[in-house]
């Protein structure tokens, strides 16, 4: 068979992985040689808050294990150091390749990357192609019967199923025939390539974190561990997933999010089960629903790219959020697990702790701080972007509007969570507290989840000082939820 290219610069993004991956497929069967490279981003790492990210680290440790399969099948990758929106067609240069495949990315910032690299190649005669592989669904694939986007998940879902054909989740199989070309021997650079391997995180201006230490897997074949044991749990999830002490999600969300396991083979997974096993039916169809979610978020961030900075519906830009000083003091204790709410505080150390979050918890969280705190939910959206090892804009972004009621199928403005009632329904036994919470261990089940509402001496047989090892509520629940009603009351419409 003819190929269609020489050479070929396989540009890997979030899509850590060599096995059902688009872009790689495709470059396979067009070219006679194929590179991989990966770029650490100085457009991205020299933004970052910290030198200690763990998601720069699960990367990184992703990266060795893909090199490693990648160079056992005669090839490797180059990974650079370096501006992406340069360096690549800089590389694709020193290489001598007639194009770049990569996989679509959705965020606006990485768009306009894609379109000034395409421009960059274009000058050299070089092509640039780029494949869906991130989602099952993009852009306008998926429309209502007018011809708009949806903007309620519910008939989003539903079309997204009907739509759905075997092809749409098919394996991208990816054959290397020898095909693959080794990484240069020589370093250069001028294009922020080092060496021949993956960079140490010293190497790119990075420290170690707490990664291992909390055994998160990693790669592809971390990714496969954490699948396979999901398997079996699959049956359960969806009564288990609401519950934050009990192992109920699949923890796939950091691996879909930098690509380390294929989409389309969680869904062939889900609709296989969903299909086969009726007792196990309920679970899988309420886990493909998630996986949904994704999509509908990506196509919500496609059509609205406004929701970057505002709110998905602009009259929700009109509300006035606390400033100053106290609202500070009242973010920075919410940051800080400090706000005197068990479940609340629990959920914020964990975040702080693990860089995950319990997506029950993140609905409570993020709701406390905007409806009981009254903070504006870009300042709580920007904290989880900085924490989350999962962060993604569109499914972050999406999360924080609808915890607002500022976008598309949002919690109406008026339903406010109770951080207590929230915490006896999902962490009766205050089983997730007191693992985050130690200093509230041996308080009985039942004042667990509102100390201050305990006797003085339950407090002083638990060995709980309100003041002192234990925050205060830094709001009163009720009084909270007045001056929201009052605060959304500027939204309100004359019939509600």
């Amino acid at each position: 068979m003819t190929r269609l290219h020489q050479g070929i610069l396989v540009w890997l993004r979030r899509d850590l992985r060599s096995d059902d991956h688009r872009a790689l497929s495709e470059a396979l069967a067009d070219g006679q040689r194929v590179w991989c490279a990966f770029v650490f981003d100085r457009e991205i790492l020299d933004a970052l808050p910290t030198r200690s990210d763990r998601r720069v680290e699960f990367i990184r440790d992703s990266l060795v294990e893909l090199d490693a399969t990648l160079r056992a099948a005669g090839g490797g990758l180059i990974v650079l150091h370096a501006h992406a929106r340069d360096a690549i067609a800089q590389l694709a240069a020193r290489l001598g390749v007639d194009a770049v495949y990569a996989n679509h990315d959705y965020e606006p910032q990485a768009v306009a990357r894609d379109a000034q690299v395409a421009q960059a190649l274009a000058r050299d005669g070089r092509l640039w192609c780029s494949f869906k592989d991130q989602v099952i669904f993009e852009k306008a694939e998926v429309l209502t019967g007018a011809g708009k986007p949806f903007s309620v998940f519910t008939p989003y879902r539903n079309a997204w199923r009907r739509r759905l054909t075997e092809a749409d989740i098919a394996e991208c199989p990816v054959h290397f025939d020898g095909r693959l070309a080794p990484p240069p021997a020589q370093p250069d650079a001028a294009i922020g390539y080092a060496a021949a391997g993956v960079p140490s995180l010293q190497d790119i201006g990075f420290q170690t974190t707490n990664l291992s230490e909390l055994k998160i897997p990693t790669g592809a074949s971390g990714a496969e561990r954490l699948f396979d044991e999901f398997q079996s749990r699959i049956g359960d999830y969806q009564r288990s997933r609401d519950f934050p002490a009990v192992r109920g999600p699949s923890y796939l969300s950091v691996h879909l999010r930098f690509g380390t396991i294929a989409l389309r083979r969680l869904v062939r997974f889900a609709l296989q089960v969903e299909r086969a096993e009726p007792a196990a039916a309920d679970g899988a169809r309420t886990w493909l629903s998630e996986l949904i979610w994704r999509d509908f978020y990506f196509q919500t961030l496609h059509h609205n790219p406004h929701v970057v900075g505002s709110a998905f519906r602009p009259e929700y830009d009109a509300i006035r959020w606390e400033e100053g000083k106290h609202a500070d003091a009242l973010f920075a204790a919410w940051c800080e697990a400090r706000t005197g709410y068990p479940l609340v505080d629990a959920a914020m150390a964990q975040l702080n702790h693990s860089g995950y979050m319990h997506n029950r918890l993140r609905m409570v969280t993020a709701s406390f701080l905007v409806k009981d705190l009254g903070i504006d939910w870009r300042r709580g959206e920007a904290y989880f972007a900085a924490q989350l090892n999962d962060f993604d804009l569109a499914a972050n972004n999406g999360g924080w509007q609808w915890a607002s009621s500022t976008g598309c199928d949002a919690q109406p403005w008026f339903r406010i969570f109770n951080p207590v009632t929230q915490s006896e329904k999902f962490d009766a036994r205050g089983s997730f507290i007191r693992r985050y919470q130690p200093q509230l261990t041996a308080l009985p089940d039942k004042l667990i989840h509102a100390p201050w509402l305990a006797s003085p001496l339950e407090l002083a047989a638990a060995g709980v000082e309100l003041g002192s090892n234990t925050p205060r509520p830094v709001v009163d629940h009720a009084q909270a939820r007045e001056r929201t009603l009052a605060r959304y009351a500027v939204v309100k419409k004359p019939t509600e």
